[in-house]
């Protein structure tokens, strides 16, 4: 199980060697800091979703065992996140904090993508098996967050393109699929009042 858990991580990391190998070409586009930091985001949302996507697969008969991979597809999903916002913050900023606050608040998509951002912090943090236990029941209601985080992820992707929606708008269905999914399970299997 842990060499699978290590394939899992390794093939995570594909995208970061493409984008890697593309900056070592000079075949990031005219601006590669904007496209470092999308890209790392588009990653980091994908994650999210195959994150997602684990509970309702795990439902089909003999794929159980997929749970044993949702929470390295979590922080692979928040790697990505980290450094789509560290290259927010370095490549596109250098630290320039001033600007970066006036940016949170004057931009709401950047105000949002925070707001995610933060929502995916302590579930990270709490990955960890010790967490795990020292948590007991509460560790499932706090990693309920990633359903308003990857909401809000969405949103911020919505807002942050210009033109062309075709992208946030295939994300936002297969979100819709996911989270709708949960809500017909649980009224489908909720125990009957009194």
């Amino acid at each position: 199980m842990a060499r699978v858990r290590r394939w899992v991580w390794l093939v995570s990391l594909i995208p970061l060697a493409w984008l890697a190998w593309g900056a070592w070409q000079g075949g990031l586009g005219a601006n590669p800091v904007e496209r470092v930091i999308r890209f790392c985001g588009d990653w980091a949302l994908w994650g999210l979703l195959l994150t997602l996507t684990v509970t309702p697969l795990r439902r089909i008969p003999g794929w159980s065992g997929l749970i044993r991979y949702r929470r390295m597809l979590g922080l692979s999903a928040f790697f990505y996140a980290v450094l789509h916002v560290t290259g927010y913050v370095v490549l596109d900023h250098f630290f320039a904090w001033q600007t970066i606050l006036k940016d949170i608040l004057k931009r709401p998509y950047i105000t949002i993508g925070l707001t995610a951002f933060l929502l995916l912090v302590p579930l990270a943090i709490t990955s960890t098996r010790g967490w795990i236990r020292r948590l007991g029941s509460a560790w499932q209601k706090l990693h309920r967050l990633i359903y308003p985080a990857s909401v809000l992820v969405v949103i911020h992707y919505f807002m942050m393109v210009k033109a062309d929606y075709r992208a946030p708008l295939v994300h936002a269905g297969i979100l819709g699929v996911l989270l709708g999914w949960r809500v017909g399970w649980w009224l489908w299997h909720r125990q009957p009042v009194g």
